[in-house]
């Protein structure tokens, strides 16, 4: 099993107070009774931890809420990869720890979700238990579906996201807009460009961009993963990123691991190009000093991908109550607004914004523009779907078997 040093840390260092009430009993319980189950305990929460306005935000304002409302402590594991939290579930499941897991909430999505779902390793059936699911519009399908799979009650929306690139107009006045224009563009500007290996998230969607235009658009790769398909669209695909790598940074020889370190390129200018799937994380970047306030972001003119992360509960989870006030404070109108404030993390809310209060509602519509962050809705316009995770996983696979090597 991989675990983050952070993960592994806590997850030996945890104590182990759990809720009275089993996730059978809670479900049957009105949301009073489940808040009484929950006061005076923990939410262990694992999320990728690369981010730190939004490790912040966890700790901070939905931290210091659930300490003061409900008397809940919530514990935040940073994680490197998602599949961690996963993995750390999973070894569980194996060893009987069926009660007692180490894991109640998970920032999660695409072939993490799935491959829980299909362990058996997540609780259902819990997000109309909670006051704010009225919030949540459910008859979205970008929503009620995480690429491609059926939410079915094991999951609740926490935000939005669309992959977003960016440049900074000081020295490259006019970047590519499509990604046959990059192709053209790397030539012609070689150690100027790279991308973070997959499975790092940022990297994996880049490759996946590349993937949709070697098959002619997404269209082709919707639905359940069939192998003829994709490997047409991968000989294309690989023999692409394959032709690029020569002109990569370096040459080619190593990528960055992460979306840090490429950030940390773009600031040293050692690449002229980035990318994000959180485009708010420009204006953050921006504010804090990392980049010049020349930097903008912007999308393809064929589209970028875009999706909903979630907040989800292990089988296991021994805190299932704190869990549960922890995901209704996290959809509340309230914590949406603090969430999309551009200074505190800038994510498109999850809700739906016609169910929030008109005060609430006026608030969103004052939120500021950073001037380096493209606005969601021109994102939204030409947004492209994502994949059901067994294509995210043959891609991730074959870039490693046919180009990272």
């Amino acid at each position: 099993m991989r675990l983050a040093l952070s993960a592994l840390l806590l997850f030996t260092a945890l104590p182990a107070a759990a809720d009275t009430a089993d996730g059978e009993s809670l479900l049957a319980m009105d949301w009073e009774g489940i808040v009484a189950a929950a006061e005076g305990g923990e939410v262990n929460v694992f999320m990728w931890g690369g981010a730190q306005n939004i490790n912040d935000y966890v700790t901070g304002w939905v931290g210091d809420r659930l300490s003061e409302e409900y008397g809940i402590t919530l514990n935040l594991v940073p994680l490197t990869d998602t599949s961690d939290a996963v993995n750390i579930v999973l070894g569980e499941k194996e060893a009987g720890a069926d009660d007692t897991g180490a894991v109640d909430l998970i920032w999660i999505n695409g072939e993490n979700f799935r491959t829980m779902r299909q362990g058996d390793l997540v609780w259902c059936g819990w997000t109309d238990a909670l006051p704010n699911d009225t919030l949540v519009d459910w008859d979205n399908p970008s929503i009620a579906n995480d690429f491609g799979v059926p939410v079915d009650g094991c999951e609740a929306p926490w935000s939005t996201a669309q992959f977003a690139f960016g440049h900074d107009e000081a020295r490259t006045p006019e970047p590519p807009r499509s990604i046959p224009e990059l192709i053209e563009w790397v030539h012609a500007n070689p150690g100027r460009f790279t991308y973070p290996a997959p499975p790092d998230f940022n990297g994996s969607a880049f490759v996946r961009h590349v993937f949709y235009h070697a098959a002619g658009g997404p269209d082709a790769l919707l639905g359940p993963f069939d192998q003829a398909t994709f490997d047409a669209a991968a000989k294309e695909a690989w023999a692409i990123l394959n032709d690029l790598e020569p002109d990569l940074w370096r040459e080619g020889e190593t990528y960055p691991t992460s979306i840090t370190q490429l950030q940390q390129m773009f600031a040293n200018s050692e690449v002229d190009l980035i990318f994000d799937y959180n485009p708010s994380q420009f204006g953050v970047l921006v504010e804090n000093g990392t980049f010049p306030a020349t930097v903008r972001s912007y999308g393809l003119d064929g589209g970028t991908i875009g999706n909903t992360n979630y907040l989800t509960i292990p089988y296991n989870s021994p805190n299932k109550a704190a869990a549960l006030v922890a995901v209704n404070l996290m959809l509340s109108a309230e914590a949406q607004l603090e969430k999309a404030r551009p200074d505190v993390w800038g994510a498109p809310p999850a809700i739906d914004l016609s169910q929030v209060p008109e005060d609430i509602r006026a608030e969103f519509d004052a939120l500021p523009q950073h001037p380096s962050v493209v606005p969601a809705a021109e994102l939204a316009e030409s947004a492209l779907p994502e994949l059901q995770g067994e294509w995210v996983s043959a891609i991730d696979d074959g870039w490693r078997e046919n180009v990272g090597r």
